[in-house]
């Protein structure tokens, strides 16, 4: 039984090979321009989904798109799933503004993210 729940999926980051060519499809996907628009991410926000965009994958070297849960507790949960079986493949880290992210692989290798915000 775990300890700390989820606050759902509210992110998802997609890796693509071209940013500009992305950047195009997402906003007429969702209807909105990017809230954030770097060479780095580029990060929509929309119906209270935070889709971003991260040119060749970014530093965490994905390859599939990856879905983020929020928890309260990232250490907390980290603990809850690693216990379970999972592998952390990302441990938590600030990424800026107070945000935690971590990363960590079910069973079958799927990669799952999570995301604390202070």
């Amino acid at each position: 039984m775990t300890t700390s729940s989820t606050q759902g999926i509210k992110t998802v980051l997609h890796p693509v090979s071209d940013l500009a060519r992305a950047k195009a499809v997402y906003a007429a996907l969702l209807g909105v321009e990017p809230q954030t628009d770097g060479p780095y991410y580029v990060g929509f926000e929309a119906e209270g989904q935070q889709i971003g965009l991260v040119p060749g994958g970014g530093p965490q070297g994905l390859t599939s798109p990856v879905a983020y849960w929020h928890v309260p507790d990232i250490e907390v949960k980290l603990a809850e799933v690693t216990k379970a079986g999972a592998t952390v493949t990302e441990p938590a880290h600030d990424v800026g503004a107070g945000r935690l992210v971590a990363a960590f692989s079910d069973p079958d290798g799927n990669v799952l993210g999570l995301i604390q915000d202070h």
